[in-house]
């Protein structure tokens, strides 16, 4: 069975062209939605359509930019597809057809090209981080208690207060005075 997905980012946009195509590939059921996607979440038809999938099946996009918004959100949706026993089918990006064996051999280039995304992406943020902590930047929420605070609350911890009494009279959470243990 091929599922077709069609979105628009406005009320004023129209279907039409997306719906044109997808007829004429022969989809028998149409999601369709009108939604920004600048985030990732807000497609809810886009998952439905995926949740319909079956093995087998087979999800065909008018238009890859109408799905996702970047190469690592692409690989995802293809992803999850791919775990239904499903496969893409993109109408506008022929290369984009993951029936063919041009298809998988340009899914698996793409699959390359966001690992690598990703590892660099965490390599710059452990960098930072990194660089960060070199300069005596503190990471965490700030803490509650100041310096003061802290130490007369393990003073008072060593003489036998409860955590409960120590907190109560100062303000705090006893989860908070509990930590200092």
């Amino acid at each position: 069975m091929q599922i077709g997905y069609a979105r628009v980012s406005t009320q004023a946009q129209n279907l039409d062209r997306q719906f044109g195509a997808l007829n004429g590939a022969g989809v028998e059921r149409i999601f369709r939605e009108k939604a920004t996607a600048k985030t990732v979440k807000g497609r809810p038809q886009l998952e439905k359509a995926i949740d319909a999938l079956g093995t087998g099946d087979v999800l065909v996009i008018a238009e890859w930019d109408r799905a996702t918004r970047s190469m690592v959100d692409g690989i995802k949706i293809i992803q999850r597809v791919a775990d239904r026993g499903a496969k893409v089918k993109v109408l506008d990006k022929p290369w984009l057809d993951l029936t063919t064996p041009m298809g998988k051999g340009i899914l698996a280039f793409l699959s390359a090209l966001a690992e690598d995304e990703r590892e660099r992406i965490t390599r710059r943020a452990n960098e930072g981080r990194l660089a960060a902590k070199a300069r005596g930047v503190r990471f965490g929420a700030k803490p509650k208690l100041s310096e003061h605070q802290r130490l007369l609350a393990l003073r008072r911890l060593t003489d036998g207060d409860s955590c409960r009494a120590i907190a109560r009279d100062m303000g705090f959470a006893h989860t908070t005075i509990t930590r200092l243990r």
